[in-house]
């Protein structure tokens, strides 16, 4: 089996980005978030409404957003941006990694970080907790929880950071 090819996002995506974050959500999330959020009627429309901004908006100019295919379909999506906090020692922001649970394990999430995200860039993000299987994938890729958390609508969310690294 083949694996997942990655690529830029384009904003005819949006549909099928929104849908894949929708199903990863419930597939990643349930028992963690709310169920009324991931049971939401609109939760899929308002994800593709926000994806057709970032893909079309000059704010969200500087992020770096893809998608991940496989046998033609969109399996995961990856975005990352700027960092939102002013005098922060990171440059780069992590803000959306998620790949469909039939392609966990399969690389498609490493491809789609090393697509938004440079090996040299100090990076940030944020990651549901609990939620084992994401921070061990971020460790691997030389994260490292700094102690930051919040909780936000019943979801906690630690906060785990990268130096930067030179290019090998």
């Amino acid at each position: 089996m083949v694996g997942a090819t990655v690529r830029a996002a384009r904003a005819g995506d949006a549909r099928e980005m929104a849908r894949v974050i929708v199903r990863s959500w419930r597939e990643t999330y349930r028992g963690v978030v709310p169920d009324r959020i991931l049971d939401d009627p609109g939760f899929e429309d308002a994800r593709e409404r926000f994806w057709t901004t970032a893909l079309t908006d000059e704010r969200y100019r500087a992020n770096r957003i893809a998608v991940a295919e496989h046998d033609g379909r969109i399996v995961g999506v990856a975005m990352s941006g700027p960092i939102d906090e002013p005098g922060s020692e990171w440059t780069r922001q992590l803000y959306v990694l998620y790949v469909i649970a039939s392609e966990l394990g399969s690389g498609t999430g490493a491809r789609l970080f090393h697509h938004v995200i440079r090996q040299e860039e100090a990076v940030a993000l944020w990651v549901a907790d609990p939620n084992p299987r994401a921070q061990a994938f971020y460790r691997k890729h030389g994260f490292a929880a700094d102690g930051a958390e919040t909780v936000d609508d019943g979801i906690r969310e630690i906060r785990m950071v990268r130096p930067g690294r030179p290019p090998s």
